[in-house]
Order: C-alpha cells, then structure tokens, then sequence
C-alpha cells in the first residue's frame, strides 16, 4: 500500500507537474469519500440512515475532522477480493473536537462490503484505539457491520480480538462509547459490549450473537431482528443499550450532549460549564414532596432535577430497572453522578437488576473521578422466589461493592424511607460515606413499624390496642433520622428546600478528596 508521500514521489518522478500530482490526490480523495458507491450510499438513505462521513460531519465540531488511513485497502486474495478494493476498507477513522475537546472517533461504512471488518479494517481502529490511550482522550466507535469479513477467515476474527483487547486496555483510561446505527452481528457485538455506554436508533439497528435464521434452524424459534436484538430489547429487557433514539441525527445530538459532562481520562477532570442557576438556590416545593402517608409514592426524579443546575439530568438505561434513577447533573457547573431510588416504580424496592444497573454506572464514575450523590428512599430489597433464584444476593453484593470500593467523594440524601439491608448498601457512612444528610422525613431502621411489631410483640397480635400502642412507640423511636444523628450515622438533618445547598457545599468540600485503596492486583467483584 503507497503512501501518499511514496505516491507524490512516483508522480514527480514520473514527470508529472505539481498540479497534476494534486489533481490525482484530489481525485484518490473523492474516491475514497464516495465509499461504495453512489448506488449504495442511495440504498443507505433510502433507509433512513446516514453514511459513516455524514455521521462524523454531525458528531464532531465543524473542519475538525482529522481523517488516518483513509486509501487503505484490504490484502485479501481468495474469493475474487483481489479485484475488489474500496479505498479505507469499509470504516473511517481519525480525530476531532466535540465543543472544542479532543476525541478519537472510527465510523464503519455500510457501503463497503457492508461493513465488514477484515484485518485491515480492524488495525485501523487498532490504531485510533491506541492513539486515544496514549493521547488521553475519548474514543468513540459508530457501529455499521454485518460482522467479520467471511473471505478472510481466522484474519477477521484476529482482528477483532485485537480490536477487544484494545478495548480492555482503554477501560478505566478513557471513556468509551458505543453506537449501534446498523447491524452488529456474531461477535462483532463484543467490542461494544467491552465500552462504558452503548446506544441504539430505533428500528435501525440490532444487535446479537445468533441471528433469526440460525435461531429457527437450531431451536425453531421464529423471531425477527428488532425482536431478537432491537433497541426496544436491549434498553428494556437485556439491559445491554444504555438509552436509545429515533433516528441518527438525534442519537448524534445525544452523545455530543453526554461528551459534555464527561472528563477526557481518568487523570482529568470532568468539563466545569458555565451555569446560571444559583448553588444555595432555596426550593420550597421540597417541603411538600414527600406524601404524608409514608405508603403513597412521588417521583424521585423531581428531587433530581430540582437539584440539578437548570435541572439538566442525562439518564442512563432510563427505561430499564426503573426502581432506580442513574445519570449525569451538573452542581455548580461540575458533572455529578446520581444514583436515587425511584418510589414510583416498586416502591423504590431494590432487586437484581436495579443492583446491577446502579453497580455499574458507581464503578463508572469512580473511573473517572465523577462524585457521587446519593438519593435514597428504599423499603428494603423486592421479595420473591424469582429474586432468590435470580441471585439477588449476589447482584446487591455487587451494588455493596461498588459503593465500598469508590474513592470519589460521595454525598447521600435520605429523603425517606431507609431500611434493612437496603440502607446497608446505598452509600451509608460505613461504606465510606463522605457526608450523610437526612429530611426530617427519614425513617432510618432495620424495617417497618408493622413488620417490627409483629416480630417484637408476637404475644399481642390479638389485642388490637397494645398493637397501635406498640406502632406508635417504634415509630418515635426509630422510624425517624434522630437515632441515628445521635450516633453520628447522619452528619446533619438538613430542610428539603435547602437540600441543592447543602449539597453544593458538600462537594466544593470535598473537591480535593484523596482516598487510596489498600494495594492490590484487582479485587474479586462478585459478578
């Protein structure tokens, strides 16, 4: 493969003038930028799509597209592939800026070989993989393929391995970011699985090992893409897309937005943005949040937002594991990760899936140096055979870990209830806890009055006025924050209308935290 320097070379050489030896690098240029062809770049709009070039042009700031490798062409010989070269190889690779910051970007192109990754195609992302560890920036990867490249066999696949250990090396180094505008077949899936964030465009694009026809020839199951591996699938049942969007420009728009609030790697900070909101702003909508029968539920994401400057808050896998609320705010124009228990959905009741969901998005955040709050209002975990056999043990452990294991300073809000084994694992004191606060509405105890009463006063069941006696006293004993003020569990018990005050304080506190774990090789997450 000539580069253009050799090419330049051989041009001069070949008694060529400089305006001829430009006007064949142009020409080699809009060659390569035509991708597949006129006809294809026709049937990729036809549905509905966008080519990998007119993705980028909208991803990234205007003229900061810097293109690698875009006349490389693939080595394959068997199959008749020796006839067939497409200049870049099916995938556009290089750097940009997003809102003036430097990120490293691969675009796989539909129209060449449908996207198939052949080895020269996976060293090209091999190689902005590698530029953005070193350079310390994001990568993020628009994902079009239709999987290995059959006619280059085991060459495919070691490209994808190579693509996947890159993958592994970047985690915890730079943010990684995944978009699923097409297909993603077989083990294509897995480098995107191997990335902090996934995101899909409805009714576009799919992802999964085993495709429909495998499935109905092996298991004779009859099922179609969207069904199998549509963003529908995987932002609602699998859990493996983090959000999804109608077409490609909004998805674009999206994750220039979540770019914003992200820090380019871990030994830099998030992006401090200008904000118009004031950090000791009162809200006196809060005192009245909480219900007065502690049974009705409100919408945890109301706090949030009122917390939130100009209640911006970015979600993550909003439509999965709705029992718990995981996302971006900004306090004071600094990026903050909020974890909070929804008690419009179960109650707020932790389970497996809210477990794994919260899990993740903690270590994401501890990565990458994100403070953590905090939001609780949990009745405990959700009872049930199907929790049990599910391994809820071992997912809640997996939250509990997270938690313990963070560094980045972390400040909890209990607004209401606080129970059992529940309260053990949202960001207690004991789990290195920075600040604790706590409404005047908490109720902080290893259960219910009810449930309490009926253990501790078995022998009164029958006597239906010694039972509200008994309620009454466990509730001023224990349902209530003051307990454990008193035993220095809550730093303060704070007003709701104050709370993004308090909370704004908390982290300009605590922005120098330094907090190192014992040395080790790595700990054993119970996955």
């Amino acid at each position: 493969m000539l580069s253009n320097v050799v090419f330049l070379e051989i041009l001069t050489d070949r008694g060529l003038g400089l305006s001829d030896i430009l006007q064949q690098l142009t020409a080699r240029r809009a060659e390569a930028k035509m991708g597949g062809g006129q006809a294809r770049i026709d049937a990729q709009h036809a549905k509905g799509k966008l080519t990998a070039r007119e993705r980028l042009e909208l991803l990234l700031d205007p003229e900061s597209f810097e293109e690698f490798d875009m006349f490389v062409k693939h080595r394959s010989t068997d199959f008749g592939m020796e006839k067939k070269h497409i200049p870049g190889d099916g995938v556009v690779t290089g750097w940009g800026t997003i809102n003036g910051r430097k990120v490293f970007v691969f675009a796989q192109d539909f129209t060449v070989f449908g996207g198939s990754l052949s080895e020269t195609h996976a060293q090209k992302i091999c190689k902005v993989q590698e530029m953005a560890m070193k350079q310390g920036a994001p990568i993020i990867g628009l994902q079009d393929s239709g999987g290995a490249r059959i006619q280059e066999g085991v060459a495919a696949l070691t490209g994808y391995t190579s693509v996947f250990q890159n993958n592994i090396m970047a985690s915890g180094v730079v943010p990684q970011i995944s978009v699923i505008m097409g297909p993603s077949a077989g083990g294509a899936v897995y480098s995107p699985a191997l990335t902090d964030f996934i995101f899909m465009v409805r009714d576009s694009s799919y992802m999964f090992l085993t495709g429909p026809d495998v499935l109905k020839t092996v298991t004779n199951e009859v099922v179609t893409s969207e069904e199998l591996g549509g963003a529908k699938t995987h932002t609602t049942k699998s859990s493996v897309a983090d959000g999804a969007f109608d077409n490609d420009m909004e998805a674009l728009a999206e994750i220039r937005r979540l770019f914003d609030f992200l820090p380019l790697n871990n030994r830099d900070r998030s992006p401090v943005r200008p904000f118009f909101d004031r950090h000791d702003r009162i809200d006196e909508s809060l005192d009245t949040i909480i219900p007065a029968n502690p049974n009705i539920p409100y919408d945890m994401k109301e706090l949030v937002t009122k917390i939130a400057d100009e209640g911006d808050f970015f979600e993550i896998q909003r439509d999965f594991a709705k029992n718990i609320l995981c996302g971006f705010v900004r306090i004071e124009g600094q990026t903050v990760g909020v974890v909070a228990n929804q008690p419009m959905v179960l109650a707020g009741c932790l389970d497996s899936d809210a477990s794994r969901k919260a899990a993740r998005f903690i270590r994401f955040c501890d990565c990458f140096e994100i403070p953590i709050l905090t939001l609780v209002d949990v009745p405990g975990f959700l009872p049930g055979t199907s929790q049990e056999f599910g391994g809820v043990i071992k997912h809640g452990a997996k939250l509990l870990y997270a938690y313990g294991e963070a560094t980045v300073p972390k400040v909890t809000v209990i607004t209401r209830k606080a129970y059992g084994g529940a309260y053990c694992v949202m960001a207690p004191k004991n789990l290195r806890g920075d600040l604790n606060y706590a409404w005047p509405t908490a109720q902080i105890a290893v259960m219910g009055a009810k449930g309490a009463v009926e253990i501790l006063h078995r022998k009164d069941l029958g006597d239906t006025d010694k039972i509200a006696k008994h309620t009454a006293d466990y509730e001023e004993m224990f349902l209530s924050p003051f307990r454990a003020a008193e035993r220095g569990y809550i730093d303060e018990v704070i007003q709701p209308r104050s709370t993004r005050k308090r909370v704004s304080r908390a982290l300009a506190l605590l922005k120098d935290k330094k907090l190192d774990n014992p040395w080790k090789k790595h700990g054993n997450l119970p996955l």
